[in-house]
């Protein structure tokens, strides 16, 4: 039996928060989520404002108490005055993995060309992986799954096929991933036997 993947989903939006409008960012990554993950999984969600304090200790609560082995945030990561997701991220990080922003960025100029204006971080505190992602759904389940050609073969890999490997570098469960959706990629010595 795999040990549970435990998931923080955390949308940051100052009028979703006060319910001015519906947050669409989480039920967006739980939908992803249960598509995408074919082992194990749960969620700690939370909807939060764009406000730095309470991000990091948002973050900080996930990791250290609820130990959340993966935290995708959702919202704040643009140029406008209140967008401060990145800087509470690498406010709390033990590690930087730049990898993960330069590519998100990369699949998100395939559609359009603002991406560039994105400042999506994602870091490494003590055995969890911290992933910015982008505010809109569409935004988000590209940037998660990759492009697509119009036959459905991957034109572009999206991020999360390196976030299970990740995972097990750093300590936490080994997760498996439905490859209709996104093929989780490994080196050989590091692919486990299908358990019965």
């Amino acid at each position: 039996m795999s040990e549970e993947l435990i998931v923080g989903l955390v949308s940051i939006s100052d009028r979703a928060s006060t319910g001015v409008y519906e947050d669409k960012g989480i039920p967006a990554l739980q939908e992803w989520l249960s598509s995408a993950l074919s082992t194990p999984w749960r969620a700690e969600t939370r909807l939060i404002a764009d406000d730095r304090e309470t991000i990091e200790n948002t973050l900080i609560s996930l990791v250290d108490r609820s130990n959340c082995h993966l935290v995708l945030t959702t919202g704040g990561t643009g140029p406008a005055l209140r967008d401060v997701t990145p800087e509470a991220t690498l406010a709390v990080a033990d590690k930087e993995m730049p990898g993960f922003g330069e590519e998100m960025r990369r699949i998100s100029l395939n559609f359009v060309p603002t991406a560039i204006l994105s400042r999506q971080v994602a870091v490494i505190r003590k055995q969890a992986l911290i992933i910015n992602l982008p505010g809109q759904p569409k935004a988000i389940k590209e940037t998660l799954e990759g492009v697509r050609n119009a036959d459905g073969s991957v034109a572009h890999v999206g991020i999360f096929a390196a976030v299970p490997y990740c995972i097990d570098l750093i300590g936490g469960p080994y997760a498996e991933t439905n490859a209709a959706v996104i093929k989780a990629f490994r080196p050989k010595s590091a692919i486990r036997a299908k358990q019965p």
